[in-house]
């Protein structure tokens, strides 16, 4: 994937609407659902820090509330880091439980894309499969 890819530049486009007042660290992700539709998502950030959205999670929950529930085959998630940024672990469980074969791209402003899936990402991933119910 290039540098220019649609999906790639939607997640720049994205990055820059980031609210990020109290880390500075903007970031912008998009979603390719299977029918070529892209959801974005950027970093919200809140005072009490707890309660910060990631962009990748932001991506998701729009994706969901727009109908997307599934199908989900990339996201591009774009940082301004020297290196590309991967999901922290919270966006790696969500990404997991609605797309765990997904391609997770990494980019940054400079120009630097890698490729990952989700399953490299979070090898022996928890979902509701997990789950055991109590009789």
């Amino acid at each position: 994937m290039t540098p220019a890819h649609p999906l790639l530049t939607a997640a720049r486009a994205a990055r820059d609407r980031a609210f990020a007042p109290y880390s500075g660290f903007q970031v912008g992700a998009a979603l390719e659902t299977e029918h070529g539709a892209f959801i974005t998502g950027c970093n919200v950030e809140s005072a009490s820090y707890g309660l910060t959205l990631c962009a990748e999670r932001v991506a998701i929950v729009k994706a969901v509330s727009e109908g997307h529930h599934a199908g989900y085959v990339r996201i591009a998630i774009v940082t301004a880091a020297d290196d590309p940024t991967p999901p922290c672990g919270a966006c790696r469980q969500l990404l997991w439980e609605f797309a765990p074969d997904a391609e997770v791209i990494l980019a940054n402003t400079a120009g630097k894309v890698e490729k990952h899936t989700v399953r490299d990402l979070l090898p022996r991933g928890f979902d509701g499969s997990k789950i055991q119910k109590n009789s």
